[in-house]
């Protein structure tokens, strides 16, 4: 709880992914990508109550066995490839006892994302008097330097410019969406079904916790850098 406001964490984890088989429940340094994202939840000062929404009942029984709550079985037609993340968490609002004020969605995929991030993004919610707070870092290039291909593989600017910056330096910042926490009021949300809008703010991720798991290069890379972390702890 913050501010007299009820917090409800949603770890949403389907069974089904084509590019990583099975991945919400992959080790990562000997432990299911699910359980790293339960685990920091746990550790929020802020959080009332955990709960899985999943189809999957092997995800559900290794959520249980690392401390999550599973009220319902998410229904199989929400968790298919064509639906979007919006439906899951409408149902998981409507399926739960208990009134809440503001809801996380935390995502598995997201396994390198500590409490203060999570922490951080609802504060930053909540003091800014948002509907919505989302995580977002700095991508590895600006879109300014992205190109569309024509079928001549002739380049035409993502972005269009009057005069192109061609210096790092002289780039705007840019901010893209990580997808690792997302914050917002329950009843807006309900209400307009979407957590960006006009009036959402965002809280800034650096990029060695922003990896999102979506291919076997990124679990990869994920178990390197949980590894040497490790190491450095052991030193």
């Amino acid at each position: 709880m913050i501010n007299n406001k009820k917090i409800l964490a949603i770890i949403p984890a389907r069974g089904g992914s084509k590019g990583v088989p099975r991945k919400n429940i992959r080790l990562i340094a000997g432990k299911p990508l699910i359980a790293w994202t339960i685990d920091e939840a746990k550790k929020s000062k802020y959080i009332d109550r955990i709960i899985l929404s999943s189809e999957d009942k092997e995800i559900i029984a290794i959520a249980g066995q690392w401390g999550c709550e599973v009220p319902f079985v998410r229904p199989l037609e929400l968790a298919q490839d064509n639906v979007t993340g919006i439906e899951p968490v409408l149902h998981a609002l409507k399926n739960i006892s208990g009134r809440y004020d503001y809801f996380i969605l935390l995502q598995p995929t997201s396994p390198l994302r500590t409490v203060e991030d999570i922490d951080g993004c609802i504060e930053k919610c909540l003091h800014s008097n948002a509907p919505a707070c989302v995580t977002v870092t700095e991508p590895d290039k600006s879109p300014l330097w992205m190109f569309y291909l024509d079928d001549r593989a002739l380049l035409h600017p993502v972005v269009r410019q009057k005069n192109r910056k061609l210096l790092r330096q002289e780039l705007d910042s840019i901010y893209a969406l990580n997808g690792s926490v997302y914050v917002a009021k329950a009843n807006w949300f309900k209400k307009n079904k979407k957590f960006i809008s006009r009036n959402t703010v965002a809280y800034i991720m650096p990029k060695e916790r922003s990896i999102d798991i979506d291919t076997e290069l990124d679990l990869r890379i994920c178990h390197a850098l949980v590894s040497e972390k490790n190491c450095r702890s052991h030193d």
